[in-house]
């Protein structure tokens, strides 16, 4: 168990074998720790290990204050490497070279699933994968995204699927907002619609193949990845991205409507995607080891960052429960706790981790479980006043 833990400590920050065997003063050996991190750890079995931290901090009282699990942001950070790779390439957007490490954070601020993509691909054939491979307890229904994370085969496939695909759009008036029919009019939105209509007779004649898609990306039987890279191709005479790009045209122009008829849906949109970025910054910080990953190898590129995910989660349930006992011990002493208030409490809190110095692990089970409620009833705040 010790191999592990250290195991993930060394590529999630990475340090490397080498520096972590020097920091435990002989406690493991660098060829312990390349053994498991080479031999024993796959992305599989990280993937397990991040969900079981992530079942563990849905329980928590705390994560239910700062989100409901049911909303999640995807988002890339851009990760230096080596340049003779077959993955890096370098990122006009980002500005370095490297690959895109690709998340899915929850409304939770905890990271549901990750990926390593190169920086060339369209961000939005990713948007699907995540959320299907993500196997924790967290199962969200809407995606927010940035300008990257949409096109109109991403919307038809994220509805079929039976996810709101919610993305942050820059200059999203700029899009084509598409009538139901060529006759249809508007008496106080129709300058929002343009000439051209949804085409329900191309949708209707190929309904069974858009559902066939995806029930077989459901199942399993095909990658979502596969698919819309294909259908990113703008082929004309492909018949199902012309399928897929008619039902898209017609939920973009929904989710257009809605941004303009719900204030609310911007807070969301730019609250929850605020908290990807916020964890770009948190899971950069503890890659206090290097900015670069060092090795040309795509499958250990691969499990560095979700090392790196694994990782992140765990500090970050560590300081969640630091937050619920503080909260508890502050309603104790009678003073009020607002949940709004607590609700602005992020667990990327940096200044209570100790990055550099000589490490020990203690693998000792604690005294008592960990304080996973929070006990912030009135009777408990206000027992001085009443008395």
């Amino acid at each position: 168990m010790a191999r592990y833990v250290l195991t993930v400590f060394a590529h999630g920050t990475l340090l490397g074998p080498s520096q972590v065997a020097a920091h435990m003063r002989g406690k493991v050996s660098v060829h312990e720790l390349s053994l498991a991190g080479n031999k024993h750890a796959t992305a599989g079995k990280i993937e397990k290990a991040s969900a079981t931290v992530v079942n563990a901090f849905s329980k928590l009282d705390v994560a239910g204050v700062w989100g409901d699990g049911k909303t999640v942001a995807a988002d890339g950070s851009q990760i230096d490497t080596w340049e003779n790779n077959l993955l890096a390439e370098t990122s006009i957007r980002y500005g370095g070279y490297g690959g895109i490490a690709y998340r899915h954070i929850s409304n939770t601020y905890v990271a549901l699933f990750s990926h390593f993509i190169p920086c060339g691909v369209w961000e939005a054939v990713y948007i699907i994968e995540g959320l299907l491979k993500n196997t924790s307890d967290v199962q969200p229904d809407t995606i927010h995204a940035d300008t990257q994370g949409q096109s109109p085969p991403v919307f038809g496939l994220a509805a079929l699927l039976g996810f709101d695909l919610l993305p942050r759009i820059r200059n999203w008036h700029d899009l084509i907002f598409y009538r139901p029919a060529p006759d249809t009019h508007y008496q106080h939105i129709g300058s929002l619609f343009g000439d051209e209509a949804v085409d329900w007779d191309l949708i209707e004649a190929h309904w069974t193949d858009l559902l066939r898609t995806a029930i077989s990306i459901r199942e399993n039987r095909m990658s979502s990845v596969t698919l819309l890279r294909r259908l990113g191709n703008h082929s004309r005479k492909n018949r199902l991205y012309r399928a897929f790009r008619e039902l898209g045209r017609a939920i973009r122009t929904i989710t257009l409507l809605r941004y303009l008829s719900e204030p609310q849906l911007w807070k969301q949109i730019t609250q929850v995607t605020n908290r990807n970025e916020a964890f770009h910054g948190f899971s950069d910080w503890l890659m206090f080891g290097g900015k670069l990953i060092g090795h040309n190898d795509p499958d250990y590129q691969e499990k560095v960052i979700k090392f790196n995910e694994l990782l992140a989660n765990c500090v970050m349930y560590s300081t969640a429960l630091d937050i619920t006992d503080a909260a508890n011990d502050i309603a104790a002493e009678g003073q009020p706790v607002d949940l709004d208030d607590l609700a602005t409490v992020s667990p990327y809190i940096t200044h209570t981790v100790r990055r550099f110095g000589n490490w020990t692990l203690n693998l000792t089970p604690p005294d008592g479980t960990p304080n996973t409620r929070l006990d912030l009833e009135p009777r408990v705040l206000f027992a001085a006043a009443l008395a």
